[in-house]
């Protein structure tokens, strides 16, 4: 067996690059990955060489959302065998600092998160990967492998409606259906959110929303969103407001939209400073939450998708090979309009 990782040895260039066949240390397994998702980050790195001030090391490697097969294991590892198949959580906190300790790992400041430069972590794109498999997840047999790829973002999408509270009666406005406000619908619809209603310059988002969760739709092209979603709450705002898009334009204007004692969750983490009307936020007494990633979520999302809570299944991910790599990112920016998600089928 020979392994390839393809790393991107400039900005927007990637390379395929044999590595050396990884052996399993006592607390890891060895997997073969067999799909990789392109991530929002990734694109960054590819496109930039840098997100804001976290600059990609030389001959990086991308990727984390991955999932694939076990095919050794060290001599500690109980929880998993040979054959097992399983999604890898990106993230290894150190186990030893005070939100470690207390739980919110992903705030750890020495996390080791694949594809991420700081500390800089070589991800996933490759064919065999040395793993703790304290954060490998055994995917159930219903569940597929490809599925087990996507867990990454609806596991940002599940903790970001943790975080608003998301709950039977509550009505939702998620601002941007990309990959991550896309997920945070599922995630509000599984977690019984009464009225889930969604934004977005996209129609064709918006029609594939409609069809798998949201309730309502506004396209902010040729619609009001504030009239809309008065409109649609008889008045009063939404009880949660997710800004999944990223910008700051929107993330701004998330205001207009709460609630009275409502929340407002950014997701999308906007760069650069945001202008907040500070007076009617105190006015309504609004909470706003932000989102790093998530904590302590792959096994609850693994039983969502295993018992149909959230289905992952009707998503058609545009699909290139592992030798394709580089025009599966150029495809993945030419054609971020269009398709919801981007994914590498690494081996077979």
């Amino acid at each position: 067996m020979k392994n390839y990782a393809m790393k991107m040895c400039s900005v927007k260039r990637l390379e395929r690059t044999e590595l050396e066949m990884p052996v399993a240390a006592a607390d890891q397994v060895v997997v073969k990955i067999e799909y990789c998702g392109i991530c929002g980050s990734d694109m960054h790195f590819f496109q930039n060489g840098a997100i804001g001030t976290r600059k990609a090391p030389p001959d990086f490697i991308l990727g984390h959302e991955s999932a694939g097969t076990v095919i050794e294991v060290g001599k500690d590892v109980t929880t998993l065998k040979v054959g097992d198949r399983v999604a890898l959580e990106p993230g290894v906190p150190c186990g030893k600092c005070q939100y470690c300790k207390s739980g919110k790992y992903n705030l750890c400041p020495d996390v080791h998160f694949l594809a991420a430069a700081k500390p800089p972590t070589n991800g996933a794109l490759r064919n065999y990967f040395a793993y703790p498999a304290e954060w490998c997840f055994k995917l159930p047999d219903n569940v597929s492998t490809m599925e087990g790829t996507m867990l990454e973002p609806l596991s940002v999408g599940m903790h970001a409606a943790g975080r608003g509270g998301a709950e039977l009666g509550k009505t939702a406005l998620i601002i941007g259906v990309g990959t991550i406000g896309y997920m945070t619908m599922l995630a509000c619809k599984a977690m019984g959110v009464s009225k889930i209603i969604v934004s977005d310059a996209l129609e064709n988002r918006l029609a594939l929303a409609l069809q798998h969760g949201a309730d309502y739709a506004i396209n902010v092209k040729n619609e009001d969103a504030v009239e809309k979603v008065m409109e649609y709450t008889d008045g009063e705002g939404c009880d949660i407001v997710f800004e999944t898009a990223g910008s700051p334009v929107t993330l701004a204007s998330t205001w207009k939209y709460v609630k009275t004692a409502g929340v407002i969750v950014n997701v999308g983490n906007a760069s650069g400073e945001i202008p907040f009307v500070f007076g009617e936020l105190a006015r309504k007494e609004v909470d706003i939450r932000s989102v790093w990633r998530y904590r302590n979520i792959y096994p609850i999302a693994i039983e969502a998708v295993r018992t149909g809570k959230i289905d992952l299944k009707h998503i058609e991910p545009a699909m290139f090979p592992f030798e394709k790599s580089q025009e599966a990112f150029e495809y993945a920016f030419e054609h971020r309009s269009e398709v919801l998600k981007t994914i590498i089928q690494v081996t077979e």
